[in-house]
């Protein structure tokens, strides 16, 4: 072979190479949400399905009073007024923000929790009931729930007396 054939042909194989490492580098878009694929076909679960699982699951935590942040919490508020818009599920993704992906899920959530209660108790029945539901609806792995505890409930005494007075 000759000089110019022999540079040639290195120059195509750095070539061939780069082609391979940028073609594993190569991230593949995919649809929001897990895709869980069986012999029988595919199930997609969109990360909406999986925040709502994970919100009502923590909801469910006696000293869980609400979810999300101040501005979060009043805009909830506000939303529960308009006819239609209450019932069970309402409001079970405040909170709550998931990562999804094909076989695992993080999930952030932001509680308050009424005074008295331990935090720390708290905390972890809603990591243990988080986890539990969204692995067992959805098949994910949960590799964490990272909580933020953002306030704490404090039930007035004037709260009471007006409720009473207006009976």
């Amino acid at each position: 072979m000759t000089e110019t054939a022999e540079k040639k042909s290195d120059q195509q194989q750095q070539q061939s190479k780069g082609e391979i490492e940028r073609a594993r580098n190569t991230t593949v878009a995919r649809p929001s949400g897990a895709s869980l694929v069986t012999e029988g076909g595919r199930t997609q679960i969109a990360d909406a399905v999986v925040a709502k699982i994970a919100g009502l699951a923590a909801r469910s935590i006696p000293g869980v009073h609400s979810m999300g942040s101040g501005m979060a919490r009043r805009i909830g508020q506000i939303k529960s007024l308009v006819p239609g818009s209450s019932g069970p599920a309402a409001g079970a993704t405040q909170g709550v923000a998931v990562e999804v992906g094909e076989r695992q899920a993080a999930i952030d959530l932001d509680i308050v929790t009424w005074y008295g209660q331990s935090i720390v108790d708290v905390s972890d029945a809603v990591r243990q009931a988080v986890s539990g539901q969204v692995e067992g609806m959805t098949g994910l792995e949960v590799v964490e729930v990272n909580i933020s505890v953002d306030d704490i409930f404090v039930e007035s005494e004037g709260d009471e007396e007006q409720s009473q007075r207006v009976k």
